[in-house]
């Protein structure tokens, strides 16, 4: 039996099934688009060349890994298993293993930056000096934005706080639905162009942190009793100072805490996520509606400025057009 794929290519009356158009927004009148995906050799190559860049920051910075953690063995099994499906179903000959496929590489490679972005954000805080909350708090005040009023009413209503952390924890929600439906849709050039933006978000963000680190609203505004602390707590303030002096030289993956503050890389998410969902349709307003929800709980829940959420917006919005840019080199647009 010939594999899934070449066979939906070669049958037009199979393409409506493996791909279900009618989820999608049509391409613009005049012209019919066909995309070709990043290459896989390519985003393998990036997996390979970011896993040796943090072990290189790891080892510059003196940080080694926690290898008795039990997060690492699921991790292991986790990356073995969706390595397995991805090679086992390479030539599918079902739509079930097409997909199996497909989601197995697609949120592989999302959890794999996730994970060595969250990791590299501990050696690059230890190359930070200084913190640049002044700064920060001043573009604040010039957009007349008032963040301890906005905690305080926070602090006021346990409802708010309910629905801030439960809004604030959907980042690791939407992706989660966005690749899967793009593996049931095979929409392979949407899914990697989603995972290389994320991707060159998550670089941009820690390149950013290390030339402005701050230690957040919360403990650079916040003085005296705190009346409620947030998902994101103080790990700026608290982690940042003793990475810098060497106190802390093993990582564990179990405890990795959130330590960029600027820029926001919850508001970057959120923009890549939205821009993302914008041409399905069966997705647009549901995930814009979790999105803004999160980014109307990201100045308490992740203890950020607004001028974090309008740089980690400014970094979506670079990354979301440079890869559009790069996979539009690879489009061929034959007149109707």
């Amino acid at each position: 039996m010939a594999p899934y794929r070449s066979q939906a290519l070669s049958e037009p009356s199979a393409i409506s099934v493996a791909i279900p158009e009618h989820l999608f927004s049509s391409p613009a009148a005049g012209f019919t688009e066909v995309e070709s995906p990043i290459a896989g050799g390519w985003m393998a190559l990036g997996a390979m060349t970011s896993l040796i860049a943090v072990t290189l920051l790891m080892w510059t910075a003196h940080l080694t890994l926690d290898l008795r953690s039990p997060v690492n063995l699921i991790l292991l099994f986790a990356g073995v298993l969706a390595c397995s499906v991805r090679y086992f179903c390479r030539a599918p000959t079902s739509r079930a293993q097409r997909i199996a496929r497909d989601a197995a590489e697609y949120i592989g490679l999302f959890t794999m930056i996730c994970v060595l972005g969250a990791l590299a954000s501990y050696p690059a805080a230890v190359k930070t000096t200084g913190y640049v909350d002044v700064t920060l708090e001043r573009i604040d005040h010039f957009f007349r934005f008032n963040w301890v009023g906005w905690y305080e009413v926070t602090a006021a209503h346990p409802a708010l706080q309910i629905l801030g952390s439960i809004a604030y924890a959907s980042i690791y929600v939407t992706p989660l639905i966005l690749l899967v439906t793009f593996a049931q849709a095979d929409r392979k050039v949407e899914a990697r162009a989603f995972i290389a933006a994320f991707w060159v978000a998550a670089i941009l963000t820690l390149m950013l942190f290390m030339a402005f680190p701050a230690e957040g609203p919360l403990a650079f505004l916040v003085h005296g009793p705190i009346p409620y602390m947030p998902t994101s707590a103080l790990y700026q303030s608290e982690l940042i100072p003793v990475l810098r002096s060497g106190a802390v030289q093993q990582v564990s993956l179990g405890a990795l805490k959130g330590l960029v503050c600027a820029p926001s890389f919850h508001t970057t998410s959120a923009v890549l996520f939205m821009l993302t969902a914008w041409p399905v349709r069966v997705l647009r307003w549901p995930l814009i509606a979790v999105n803004c929800a999160m980014l109307l709980s990201i100045p308490v829940e992740g203890t950020h400025y607004l001028a974090d959420m309008i740089g980690g917006a400014l970094v979506a919005l670079v990354a979301y057009t440079a890869i559009k840019f790069l996979t539009r080199r690879l489009v061929t647009k034959t007149a109707l």
